[in-house]
This record gives structure tokens, sequence and C-alpha cells, in this order.
């Protein structure tokens, strides 16, 4: 029996690498400090859509404001999509210095973020 299970174990975690080799969404919200001024706001938004041009991994970047008529946005306001080849493109970029200065000028501001990843299944 636990023959068995190490056999079980193995094969999920197999399954597992492979489903994340994929294309990776990583999808991420803001919800802004109330104090938060628009000129910080408008400064975050330019500086992350810089990012793409900055990190080579960085295939897609996609962003908008919330216009859901549906009041379910729980104060979140901004949204990303950025699109990586693999987890591997996607890890590359969260640990990038261009990313962590990015970070660094957006805590400021930041009351809280949801942050999603996903392998695109089609």
């Amino acid at each position: 029996m636990k023959i068995l299970s190490i056999l079980l174990a193995t094969a999920l975690l197999a399954v597992s690498a492979l489903a994340a080799d994929g294309p990776i969404r990583h999808v991420v919200h803001f919800k802004f400090k109330a104090d938060a001024d628009k000129a910080q706001v408008a400064k975050v938004v330019t500086e992350f859509a810089a990012l793409k041009g900055k990190i080579p991994v960085v295939e897609a970047l996609e962003y908008g404001t919330n216009v859901s008529p549906e009041k379910h946005d729980k104060g979140f306001t901004h949204c990303w999509i950025a699109t990586f080849k693999n987890a591997a493109d996607r890890d590359a970029y969260l640990v990038h210095p261009d990313h962590q200065a990015f970070v660094a000028l957006l805590k400021p501001v930041l009351e809280d973020a949801l942050v999603i990843d996903f392998v695109v299944t089609k």
C-alpha cells in the first residue's frame, strides 16, 4: 500500500508539472489606498505598462480599469494580465530587478492586491 501511495504521489507531481508547462496568465488586481492621488495611480499604471519593454519574458501585457456594472469588484479598480510562455518565465519575471523596483513604487499607494496565475486551457 505504501508503494502505491508513493507511485500515486509521483504521478500527481508529474501531471502537475506538465500542467504548469503551458502559457501562463498572471492576473493582477489593485485596490489603491483612499489617499492615493491621481498622479500616484497614473505613475503606477505607466510603470507597470513599461515592464513589457524592460523584461523580455513578458510576452504580452493588457490592462484596464473596472467597468463592470455588477458591483462585485470589492474596491479593486485596476486589472493587469501578463502572459508568459511558461511558469519558468513567470518566475523569472517575479524576481527581475525591474519588477522588484515596480513593487517598491506600488507599495506606498496599494491597499490590497489580488493575484491569480493560471495555465491557459483551450
